[in-house]
């Protein structure tokens, strides 16, 4: 990525969190360029918003919100992460089957409609029920999860549950029975503003054009009792987390955001009892809803845990040429030639930011590459079929070596390279040292 390209995205995420304030608006108002999909899993419809671009962030809401809450943080971090967030099953503008509320088939929910996005591994951002989502989609899927940021809300089952559920603001986790629907319909409003006012640092900060969009969605036909099944499904969702935690604490990064006046560190804390990596951060002057309340503290911290640099252990990937396969690709990307017919897969890292990348080039047959340059020191092996390769500022075919499947080269920065194939495609697998770019040092084919 060059000078200018990070100053902009900088200044882009900069804008970004500037433009948030506890009394915005434009509640559920995603970035120009984002799409809206409703993709069947099973017996329900999730409604999904897909934008942006780079490594995948999942963004799960909670209750009294909808995947709506999550526009600001998408915005700051669209620029570079491809950003998924649909609403829960039940919830929002997703259908409302009769059942599948336990957290673990909702979990399931989310891992199909990141196949059928084909997106094979994210990173994890979720609030309130969506931690308990988060929670069981990392525990079953624990290999498609990069980082998880969690936010203040309890897992049932785990850690001091029993003790939490008896304090009087949770009333609502038990409130159930043949009437409450017929109670509370016509009154959405009304239910959803205890919630909004008891469990705010300042109810001032939950704007009233946040309150309308809010119980409008609430108050569609099904969606509260969607709602209430969703609490009502914690007792069988404390029996499959105490399942999980026992096959082990989860080994992936996670940062756990306390709001100063509700979980506070007890966040950090209650996670630590299935994850062994936890960083705690408490958001000051800040109710449950980070969102609503301290959207700009909310999202600068969870970009900067996401955009920071992968620790010991985060660069450990083991992939089967089939998980290879389900991995999202794109044309011709950085650090690649720029031809057309040349399918790239990122297998780690990110080939435009400071870091270890490795890519996967899948380049068509009978294509031919002219001489160009990378900023960085690459090694390259050949994993399938003969590559035709050389060094020379031109394309020279009389210098082009034969390299068949299994052959190793080196494509040192600012050295001139070419290269072709035949009759038959070639896959090369190309790591180096971040940010990657390319340069032709002859004229650049017309596809480019």
């Amino acid at each position: 990525m060059s000078r200018l390209a990070r100053v902009v995205l900088i200044f882009s995420a900069v804008i970004a969190v500037l433009a948030l304030s506890p009394a915005r608006a434009d509640v559920g108002t995603f970035p120009a360029g984002f799409r809206t999909d409703e993709i069947k899993v099973g017996d329900v419809v999730i409604h999904v918003r897909v934008g942006g671009k780079g490594p995948a962030v999942v963004m799960l809401h909670g209750f009294g919100d909808t995947g709506d809450m999550w526009a600001p943080l998408a915005a700051a971090l669209a620029n570079d992460h491809t950003i998924v967030v649909p609403d829960l099953r039940g919830m929002g503008l997703s259908s409302h089957p009769q059942g599948g509320y336990d957290k673990k088939t909702q979990a399931a929910d989310i891992a199909a409609v990141l196949d059928k996005l084909g997106i094979h591994k994210a990173d994890l951002v979720t609030h309130d029920i969506g931690n308990m989502v988060g929670y069981a989609f990392a525990a079953q899927f624990p290999e498609r999860v990069a980082r998880w940021v969690a936010m203040d809300a309890p897992l049932p089952g785990i850690g001091d549950w029993d003790k939490i559920i008896q304090s009087p603001l949770l009333w609502h986790f038990n409130f159930r029975g043949p009437d409450v629907e017929r109670l509370v319909s016509g009154r959405e409003r009304i239910y959803l503003d205890r919630f909004w006012d008891e469990l705010s640092a300042n109810p001032k900060a939950i704007a009233e054009a946040t309150r309308a969009h809010y119980a409008a969605l609430y108050a569609k036909p099904g969606a509260m009792h969607s709602a209430f099944e969703q609490f009502a499904a914690f007792a069988r969702d404390a029996i499959d987390n105490k399942a999980f935690a026992a096959n082990g604490k989860l080994t992936t990064p996670v940062l756990a955001i306390g709001a100063e006046k509700s979980f506070g560190t007890s966040m950090a804390d209650d996670l630590r009892f299935v994850a062994v990596d936890v960083t705690g951060k408490v958001i000051e002057n800040s109710g449950h809803w980070l969102m609503e309340e301290q959207p700009a503290a909310t999202v600068a911290a969870t970009a900067a845990f996401l955009r920071s640099a992968p620790k010991v252990g985060e660069r450990r990937r083991q992939l089967t040429p089939t998980e290879i396969a389900d991995i999202p690709h794109s044309g011709a990307g950085a650090g690649t030639s720029g031809v057309g017919g040349i399918r790239t897969t990122v297998l780690l890292g990110d080939p435009t930011k400071p870091g270890i990348y490795t890519i996967a080039l899948s380049i068509a047959a009978n294509t031919v590459i002219l001489a160009h340059t990378h900023r960085d020191d690459r090694v390259a092996t050949v994993v399938s079929g003969t590559w035709y390769f050389g060094y020379g500022t031109r394309h020279d075919p009389a210098a082009l070596k034969a390299l068949p499947a299994g052959s190793f080269y080196t494509e040192p920065a600012g050295e001139p390279h070419f290269a072709e194939t035949k009759a038959e495609p070639v896959m090369v697998y190309i790591t180096g040292h971040g940010p990657t770019d390319t340069s032709y040092v002859e004229a650049a084919p017309e596809s480019r």
